[in-house]
């Protein structure tokens, strides 16, 4: 029987977690303190990880460059907490996904709109 649960998605997860707890507590930098991961996609051979992450604030430079500057110690961090025997590189992408969704919402709801009123 197939496992229904690939370790690499395990350790995916495992990882968001780890981060987004090192980033809410130890983390200092201020551009860092309004993010949110909202997935983690790691290589086959677990030597890349990218990090998708939204904010209040939309995507801000500032944003993007405090979390690159905080990868190193985020990785070592990592490294201790999970015990794996190659700790990923991180790379952090923004996650447009939820803002167009709530561009979508709105023109469905105009669109609704529109249609009782007619």
């Amino acid at each position: 029987m197939a496992k229904d649960y690939a370790r690499t998605d395990r350790i995916a997860e495992q990882i968001q977690r780890e981060l987004a707890q090192l980033i809410r507590l130890e983390v200092k930098d201020p551009r860092v303190r309004k993010v949110t991961l909202t997935g983690v996609e790691v290589t086959n051979d677990h030597a890349h990880a990218k990090i998708f992450y939204t904010s209040l604030d939309g995507n801000s430079p500032e944003l993007l460059q405090g979390l690159e500057r905080a990868a190193g110690y985020l990785r070592s961090q990592l490294a201790k907490a999970m015990k794996l025997r190659i700790t990923p590189q991180l790379h952090f992408l923004y996650d447009a996904s939820i803002e167009r969704g709530a561009h979508l919402s709105q023109l469905i709801d105009k669109a609704v709109a529109s249609d009782t009123n007619h």
